[in-house]
């Protein structure tokens, strides 16, 4: 059963990277490089987390992977904290805006990586473990939802558009978009 709860946990993180954002692309504007900078950003850290997903269900899933895998979870998670942060704010008139959604991201992500943390870490019996599966899965579907809100709205922020054109320009925005 405790194989059937972590294998669960595995493919939970799988959710949080299906959602990826593509490749990185440059701008030629101080809001260009801004936004693909935080698409970048995100897409570093659900390339982490697919390797720490890879990592766990290709070798043998236990107790150990899983908590190994959310420190891994918790240290990339806490990379893109810092990456985002070093972005600033976009040079727009909403650019505080954009730079405080970007800042409240972050935060949720952190605090969500924590909850699947504290979910699954002191888990032990079988009904632990697919308990703590299954807050840890809500959670990490939770980020999935925050990532492609925080985009949209951060694209709708600047009433010139700038924010828009430049994640619509970015190659690093595109596959979020759906462009």
């Amino acid at each position: 059963m405790r194989r059937t709860g972590t294998l669960a946990c595995a493919a939970a993180l799988a959710v949080l990277v299906a959602a990826g954002c593509g490749s990185s692309g440059g701008g030629t504007t101080a809001t260009d490089a801004w936004a693909t900078g935080v698409c970048t950003a995100i897409t570093t850290w659900q390339g982490q987390l697919k390797t720490i997903t890879s990592s766990v269900t290709s070798g043998g899933v236990s107790k150990a992977s899983i908590d190994k895998a959310i420190t891994q979870a918790k240290d990339a998670t806490n990379q893109l904290a810092d990456s985002l942060k070093k972005l600033g704010k976009p040079d727009t008139q909403a650019g505080q805006q954009a730079k405080d959604d970007v800042q409240q991201l972050s935060d949720e992500l952190s605090s969500g990586i924590k909850k699947v943390q504290d979910s699954v870490s002191g888990a032990s019996g079988a009904a632990q473990v697919l308990a703590g599966v299954s807050v840890a899965t809500g959670t990490l579907s939770t980020m999935v939802t925050q990532v492609s809100t925080t985009i949209g709205d951060l694209q709708k922020l600047d009433p010139k558009g700038e924010l828009e054109q430049a994640f619509r320009k970015s190659d690093a925005c595109k596959p979020l978009l759906g462009s």
